[in-house]
């Protein structure tokens, strides 16, 4: 069947096409609430150490003698951020020791403690808090955060092949009945150890139900309108955003929330039955009947009529381009800078959009308002991209959004260390800007670096692209929890410094890239290591002149030779 042509009389975008990417997209809503939930999850609530010996020690002090037994018990803080040392006790004996005039302990010895007591302020309990994972331990809610990206990739692999291997329609089944599973077990996990494995479970099942989703809706999408709904998914995501800031802001305890947000999820099981098999992998897997079942259908909805002739299945003698092998692109100087700028960006733009989503939480000021933005401004993102990528261009859209996504998180440096603390909220508009020409960024290199590569290697580009990505999203919790470990205003402007002159970089070096807007993509290694240079547009002038030479001759002949050649016109 020729798939293209079926597409092309059932309507590029119809109500068919229009009703299934919805329930995609919906589902997507979900894997945008999980994608940074670990934030909340293991948030580190303000601590100090823990009296010993005072049963009802709460962290907000309620009494002089509260306050008397705090002084006498816990050093004063180095941090200018903390009133309170978090990780150490004074150690004496009352009757050998003497008290200055806020009564701290002349001559006592700062000893570890090992009990904590926990602000309430922005949340009544986390996992942290509830396993104190905090002082000595304090890496191990980054270490959390990373496995579900480690999972991520794991499951990109693993979803990946299965989907070509069993069908579209069964891998996302699987898929949402392994998340649904995972996410209500992680509520209720007993340790440390099986939080980060359910955590890692959830981060490989997103890619079953984002990117396999993604792959039904875009297989019955005609050509001219993948650009847009592969954007406007990303709208859905971003609203599992806004929606997981709301769901914590009521809520406010770890396990409830991880509950109220794994629990609607169970809806997505009644797609088993709303949810057709992609055509496309039907018809490669020679399954034409059941691809004209649900074709018919669809033609039925969009009101279209498929006749016959557009059904039947042709044997084609047309020798299909050999697939290239990955270690090809570093075979030319031209093809290994250009892959390696790729691989840069995706490292860097992964990097930079999930570690400023996990460090809203620690930019200061409203905790869920901080969350809720970072979601929010996603929205103009990938609007601009919609309204400027086929005008703009790939690259210098994406190049700008890197630079001055990254110039703003940079410049943040100039309002933490020399603004006072009211100046919070701007401190706070330029962080969102930079998620946003993060965000905008993010949506550009998926169909940028997809036009780069030739095709006979871009299913693999492609691939070790997405690996090279989720490095960066490993990396991205270290960097935006590295500030407390720092301390300080310096410590709180760090992780944006790195994520700004991450971006800042990464968009210097894509200027090297060639513009694919409006271009003929490489087919071949060849066309790759060519394309963007004059000598490449020359190649394909003359590749054009062939081609018309052979339709004029085809027009020549008698009828019968010219129906033949029918598919070359059609490819034309």
């Amino acid at each position: 069947m020729d798939t293209e042509r079926i597409i092309s009389r059932l309507g590029e975008f119809g109500l068919y096409q229009k009703i299934l990417y919805f329930l995609i997209c919906l589902a997507s809503v979900f894997v945008g609430l999980f994608a940074v939930i670990s934030a909340m999850l293991v948030y580190a609530p303000d601590h100090r150490c823990k009296i010993p010996g005072y049963d009802n020690d709460t962290y907000n002090i309620q009494s002089d003698l509260h306050l008397a037994l705090i002084n006498s018990y816990i050093p004063p803080s180095s941090d200018e951020t903390h009133k309170y040392d978090q990780c150490h006790l004074y150690s004496f004996n009352f009757s050998a020791v003497t008290f200055d005039n806020s009564s701290h302990p002349i001559n006592a010895t700062k000893t570890q403690c090992s009990e904590w007591v926990y602000s309430r302020e922005v949340f009544k309990e986390t996992f942290t808090s509830k396993h104190n994972l905090v002082c000595n331990d304090s890496s191990k809610p980054s270490l959390a955060k990373s496995m579900f990206f480690v999972g991520i990739l794991i499951g990109a692999f693993f979803f990946g092949n299965l989907s070509d291997g069993i069908g579209r329609r069964k891998t996302f089944i699987l898929a949402v009945i392994t998340m649904l599973a995972s996410t209500l077990a992680l509520a209720f996990s007993p340790n440390y150890a099986a939080f980060c494995a359910f955590i890692a479970m959830i981060g490989a099942t997103t890619q079953g139900v984002f990117l396999v989703g993604f792959v039904i809706g875009m297989e019955l999408v005609g050509p001219s309108r993948r650009t847009f709904t592969g954007i406007v998914s990303e709208y859905f995501f971003a609203l599992g955003l806004v929606i997981l800031s709301g769901v914590a802001y009521f809520i406010r305890h770890w396990e409830y929330i991880e509950i109220a947000c794994a629990a609607p999820f169970s809806i997505i099981l009644v797609y088993w039955w709303l949810l057709p098999e992609s055509p496309r992998w039907l018809i490669t897997k020679r399954r034409y009947e059941e691809a004209k079942v649900i074709l018919l259908k669809a033609a039925k909805v969009n009101k279209v009529v498929l006749t016959d002739d557009i059904l039947k299945v042709k044997e084609k003698d047309v020798d299909a381009p050999k697939d290239g092998k990955i270690w090809q692109l570093f075979t030319s100087r031209v093809l290994l800078l250009r892959t390696l700028v790729i691989f840069f960006n995706w490292c860097m733009v992964t990097m930079a959009y999930y570690g400023l989503s996990l460090n809203s939480g620690n930019l200061g000021g409203n905790f869920y308002l901080n969350f809720c933005l970072s979601g929010l401004v996603e929205f103009p993102a990938y609007t601009i991209v919609i309204l400027l990528v086929d005008r703009v261009g790939r690259k210098w859209l994406h190049c700008i959004s890197m630079i001055v996504g990254g110039a703003f998180c940079l410049s943040t440096i100039f309002t933490i260390l020399y603004l006072d603390e009211k100046y919070q909220a701007v401190t706070t508009a330029l962080a969102m800007l930079g998620k946003l020409g993060a965000a905008a960024a993010f949506a550009i290199i998926y169909m940028y670096s997809a036009e780069l590569f030739p095709t006979v290697v871009r299913n693999a580009g492609m691939g070790a692209s997405s690996c090279i990505a989720r490095l960066g999203a490993i990396a991205a919790p270290f960097i935006a929890d590295s500030g407390d470990k720092i301390g300080g205003k310096m410590g709180k402007a760090f992780p944006l410094v790195v994520f700004g002159v991450a971006s800042i970089v990464a968009g210097v070096l894509a200027l090297h890239l060639p513009e694919t807007l409006n271009q003929e993509l490489p087919e071949t290694i060849e066309d790759g290591i060519l394309f963007g240079t004059p000598a490449y547009n020359a190649r394909k002038g003359e590749e054009k002149k062939i081609a018309l030479a052979t339709i004029n001759d085809a027009f020549t002949q008698d009828e019968e030779t010219f129906t033949s050649n029918g598919e070359i016109v059609s490819k034309l």
